[in-house]
């Protein structure tokens, strides 16, 4: 089974540059989508349902254009949970789960601390956020957590670790937050298979960022401890661009 993770940056201006024909050759049975920047009536589903992904969950922010996740998948889920029952997130459209026979799968957006409220709204977000997780957990074992978490959490994350060190995204509060979350019971997927620096899944649009591969990875797959043996292989798939972000991957034995 192949989960795939895109943040889209607006699905519709990505379906504008190929969206549909990338996913026709990469032929996953999940995608989670981020910041799809829309309400589900303002996108042609039918796109979606005549290339297979007959089950899809669209959860908008009630501001519009603005985030919002989905997850789209050729596979009928027994469940799906919009949102996580804490308002204020969910005001903003960041968390839809799909739950299956053997296992879980949840479209993240953590928020991105541009400013000083919107920081502590992130910090506040991140800290409810894992004790939410962790409450799920004990009905929930076999997870998978796919999105953009706004976050590097090593150097070797990020192209530029000492000027980015008082950068949102790289603080040290938020590394903190994410080893915590891993330690929690979620695997890196994509660094049990790639150790190498350089690997990065977000690039901004200005100063030539993305073709000096100067760049962040902010997009991660966690997977629950209990699943390691299913996992068959991850990646980043830094050369497909309808984004600021790339699609990332994995493959799992269900």
């Amino acid at each position: 089974m192949k989960v795939v993770s895109y943040n889209v940056n607006g699905i519709r201006a990505a379906m504008n540059k190929g969206l549909i024909d990338w996913l026709i050759k990469e032929d996953p049975d999940i995608i989670c989508f981020q910041e799809i920047k829309a309400l589900e009536e303002q996108i042609n589903i039918s796109e979606f349902e005549s290339i297979g992904f007959k089950y899809n969950y669209w959860f908008s922010a009630e501001k519009k254009g603005y985030s919002g996740v989905a997850i789209l998948s050729r596979h009928k889920p027994i469940h799906v949970e919009y949102g996580t029952g804490i308002t204020y997130m969910d005001f903003e459209g960041r968390n839809i789960r799909l739950d299956f026979e053997e296992f879980s799968v949840m479209s993240l957006y953590l928020p991105s601390g541009t400013n000083l409220n919107r920081l502590q709204f992130k910090l506040t977000y991140m800290d409810d956020f894992l004790n939410y997780i962790l409450e799920l957990n004990k009905n929930i074992k076999n997870l998978i957590i796919a999105g953009d978490y706004n976050i590097c959490h090593k150097a070797i994350d990020i192209h530029d670790p000492v000027r980015n060190k008082n950068v949102s995204g790289f603080l040290p509060i938020e590394r903190e937050w994410l080893q915590k979350f891993i330690d929690s019971g979620f695997i890196d997927s994509f660094r049990e298979y790639n150790t190498s620096p350089n690997q990065y899944s977000w690039w901004t649009y200005r100063a030539n960022a993305r073709e000096n591969n100067k760049g962040w990875r902010i997009d991660y797959i966690m997977i629950s401890k209990e699943m390691k043996q299913k996992l068959k292989g991850a990646a980043i798939l830094k050369d497909i661009i309808h984004s600021d972000h790339c699609p990332i991957l994995v493959n799992l034995k269900i």
